[in-house]
């Protein structure tokens, strides 16, 4: 193949830019010759350059193909299937007890109280079978007088509601007569009864009134009926444990070692004084109080007596503080209808006999049964209603009487030193000032000091030997 010709054109066009580029080199290397810190700086360029070569990192090696003797793809542990399991059915066995506790909250509750029921009757029905009765027959005896006083106590109450019922029908013809003429009197109008009692027929307001009415008295029925049967099992429960107590403590000890069987025995025994002293204790007084009112109210007159002394009796002993007040309250109200000056009579009478119940009677019915603070049985009851409603307030004062009990039986106590301030006396700081600065003053060391203090506060004190200077 012919090779292109080379002309005498292109080799001088070379030739020249050759010499044009070697005339700009020695032209840029005589710069730096004049110009140390070009050259300074050309060196740092080159090596600033060579040294970020040699410190870039390598670059990222791909990931190995799978494989291809790679590690290949994660894989889940063997024990994360297990545990997710294992959490999923934790989960639904707490969802399925919470939701079984809920349903099973009301039979519990009818339970605690049948159990503090039993450790009621419990001292009465073991002094029966100890003189060779049948525990069973004992335990109906007993429960057999208690229906009956609840039965009285009923009765009594609701011929009293009966009465008033009855005179308030028979009265309300006379009541309307009155509010009409008063009206009539004041605001110059021509009122009757026979207009408003037509008015009122022919209302809506009644007649929906009514219809409501009827419409309620299912739920009324249900909730009666209800509560007979919840009624029925508390007491059905209380039977079983008052008349299997031995049986039942002997089945709870089979279970526990005989170190353990010794304390649950005996705080057994803490449980059946406590609450059996506290009721028995409550029940005479009550008996004591309706006693007293019933004298009263039949000396002054006021009608339904033997009601009225049942309810202050019982309202006044088994709510704590302000049980008395409310118990007072409905026989002022019937004793305010006969005569004003009979209803300040027993308000006068109440709190008489209320300042003798806490500083006579309490005292010595309660230090050998139940001895509580007023303040500590008001906030039991409050605490119980809080948790229970009124299942609460009933054993509210029991359980707070057993756990004074367990704690007087398994804390222990010091004795308490012997210091003014613990019988709410105080130090009178200036006699303690005086007879301080007077030991410095004479010289005299700490100790001389101390006992002046004593001797200025009214108080002695034994100390050990100092070996002070």
């Amino acid at each position: 193949m012919a090779e292109p010709d080379v002309t005498a054109e292109d080799t001088a066009a070379q030739d020249t830019s050759a010499q044009d580029a070697s005339a700009t080199d020695a032209s840029a290397g005589d710069a730096r010759a004049s110009d140390p810190s070009a050259q300074d700086r050309s060196a740092q360029g080159r090596s600033a350059s060579d040294t970020g070569a040699h410190d870039a990192p390598p670059p990222n090696p791909p990931p190995p193909a799978p494989g291809a003797g790679g590690l290949g793809p994660v894989r889940m542990p063997r024990w994360l299937p297990r545990a997710m399991v294992l959490g999923l059915a934790l989960y639904a066995c707490f969802q399925l007890g919470s939701w079984a506790f809920h349903q099973l909250i009301g039979l519990l509750i009818n339970i605690l109280i049948a159990f503090f029921l039993a450790l009621a009757i419990e001292p009465a029905v073991g002094r029966m079978s100890a003189r060779g009765m049948r525990r069973g027959l004992a335990t109906f005896i007993v429960f057999f007088a208690v229906f009956i006083a609840v039965a009285g106590f009923v009765f009594l109450l609701g011929s009293m509601l009966a009465g008033q019922i009855v005179d308030m029908v028979e009265g309300f013809p006379k009541y309307l007569d009155s509010v009409i003429r008063w009206i009539n009197d004041t605001f110059h109008t021509e009122l009757s009864r026979v207009e408003i009692q037509e008015s009122l027929l022919r209302s809506d307001w009644l007649r929906k009134y009514v219809q409501n009415s009827a419409s309620g008295v299912l739920d009324i029925s249900a909730t009666v009926l209800g509560g007979l049967f919840k009624l029925l099992s508390i007491f059905l429960f209380s039977f079983y444990f008052a008349a299997d107590g031995p049986r039942l403590r002997r089945t709870l000890c089979s279970l526990l070692p005989p170190a353990k069987q010794t304390e649950v025995l005996r705080a057994w025994e803490i449980a059946v004084d406590k609450t059996g002293g506290y009721l028995y204790s409550r029940g005479l007084m009550a008996l004591i109080s309706g006693v007293a009112h019933y004298i009263l109210l039949e000396i002054l007159g006021v009608p339904y007596a033997p009601a009225l002394a049942v309810w202050v009796g019982l309202v006044s002993q088994f709510i704590p503080t302000i049980g008395t007040y409310l118990a007072g309250a409905l026989p002022m109200l019937i004793a305010f209808t006969i005569n004003p000056w009979y209803a300040l009579w027993v308000l006068g009478f109440v709190v008489i006999y209320q300042q003798f119940e806490n500083y006579v009677l309490q005292p010595k019915l309660t230090s050998k049964t139940v001895d509580i603070h007023p303040a500590v049985a008001f906030g039991s009851v409050v605490a119980g209603t809080a948790l229970l409603g009124a299942v609460g307030a009933l054993v509210a004062i029991p359980a707070v009487a057993t756990l004074q009990a367990f704690l007087g039986a398994y804390v222990k106590r010091y004795a308490v030193t012997d210091d003014p301030r613990v019988h709410g006396h105080r130090r009178r700081g200036g006699g303690q000032a005086l007879a301080r600065l007077r030991g410095l003053l004479r010289g005299r060391d700490t100790q001389e000091a101390e006992d002046e203090e004593d001797a200025a506060s009214g108080t002695s004190r034994t100390s050990g030997t100092d070996d002070r200077p």
